[in-house]
């Protein structure tokens, strides 16, 4: 006797090895079949993957090195050289990006920053002189804190632990800070020359030094363990959303794929450009499937997460592509930052030409 529903999950299990080899799979697949053929083989098309410019944001006045959408994908923040933080509305469902408002309390520069879990707060830092921190409240535009211990210091990196309520700041001064929203420091690790950070949960945060290695910190036993070493400086580093993979922007090797469990080195992604520039990379996609980083010659590399070689490479911009982020809530839509002053927009061919067909309509002008 056959068990009950036996050709349904043969089928369904054909379907999701055909997924799994499909390079461009980026879409929802219904899990009752409904939307696949059985007549033929399923597989992807380039132009339904983020491929695209489907909008130029010209906002900024000079280079723009960070990026982020907030965790539900509503709103967009980009920094830049030119000391403006701007927050941007995002239309999922018309595929739009509007600019909402400027913050500019900065005197040197927006050079990262950070959307706290409640979509409301963001961390912000600058440059290497910068000694001090801001949270904005980005419904209201104010500053909710200013976090400044002294002016020695060099605050160029946070992270918001997950309870989005604490966060960890430093920089390559040697200075880490654990804090709470209310600007209160709660303790310091000392001797930490940050070059990256990370929280993995509430009480445990990852940062990468200047001995080319990742160590946790864990702020409720006040010890320290080891977790990635490589043999060059890492220049930024992301994880993923499950906290199992950690994607590595390597100086003169590019990106590499760690898995945190088991401390091996599992991915070399080939073809991006990546000397000693810092450049912010980001997993996304359905399921965070895939990943993308900027690159020192001007373009967009992404991978699919089991591929050396990037599925595509995204050209327009001019300069250098400091940080790339994708939409966590639109698996479809990437943003990149340059130093040729612009923030990009990508996405499927199919979004591209109905933007330009909901412009023309409404008598507006083109979105590139």
């Amino acid at each position: 006797m056959l068990p009950p529903r036996r050709l349904f999950t043969l089928l369904s299990q054909a379907v999701e090895q055909q997924k799994e080899k499909c390079p461009f799979h980026n879409t929802q697949l219904d899990s009752d079949l409904s939307s696949i053929s059985l007549l033929m083989d399923h597989i992807c098309t380039k132009e339904q993957f983020p491929n695209v410019t489907t909008q130029v944001l010209w906002d900024h006045q000079d280079e723009v090195w960070h990026c982020q959408f907030s965790p539900d994908g509503t709103r967009l923040a980009t920094g830049s050289k030119d000391n403006k933080l701007i927050i941007w509305q995002v239309n999922i469902d018309q595929f739009e990006v509007r600019h909402l408002r400027t913050l500019d309390e900065h005197k040197y520069g927006v050079g990262f920053v950070s959307w706290c879990p409640d979509n409301v707060h963001i961390l912000v830092c600058g440059p290497d002189e910068t000694s001090e921190v801001f949270i904005y409240n980005s419904v209201t535009g104010e500053v909710r804190q200013r976090i400044h211990q002294s002016a020695d210091d060099s605050l160029t990196y946070a992270a918001w632990m997950t309870d989005g309520r604490k966060f960890v700041v430093g920089g390559v001064r040697g200075q880490f800070y654990y804090c709470d929203i209310d600007g209160n420091v709660i303790d310091t690790w000392e001797g930490i020359r940050v070059q990256g950070l990370a929280a993995l949960d509430d009480k445990v945060a990852l940062a990468a030094d200047t001995h080319h290695r990742i160590k946790g910190y864990d702020f409720d036993t006040l010890q320290d363990f080891p977790v990635i070493q490589e043999d060059h400086p890492i220049m930024t580093f992301v994880i993923d959303d499950k906290k199992e993979l950690a994607l590595i922007n390597v100086a003169s090797q590019g990106c590499h794929l760690w898995d945190l469990k088991d401390k091996v080195l599992l991915r070399k992604f080939h073809g991006q450009t990546q000397a000693f520039f810092t450049i912010y990379s980001c997993f996304g996609g359905l399921n965070q499937d895939y990943v993308a980083s900027g690159s020192e010659d001007h373009k967009v590399f992404i991978w699919h997460k089991r591929r050396e070689s990037p599925v595509a490479v995204l050209e327009g911009h001019r300069l250098t592509v400091n940080c790339v982020h994708w939409n966590p809530a639109e698996p479809g839509m990437l943003a990149s930052a340059s130093d040729d002053g612009t923030v990009r927009i990508w996405g499927p061919k199919d979004k591209l030409r109905r933007r330009k067909d909901s412009l023309t309509s409404s008598g507006r002008s083109s979105p590139v």
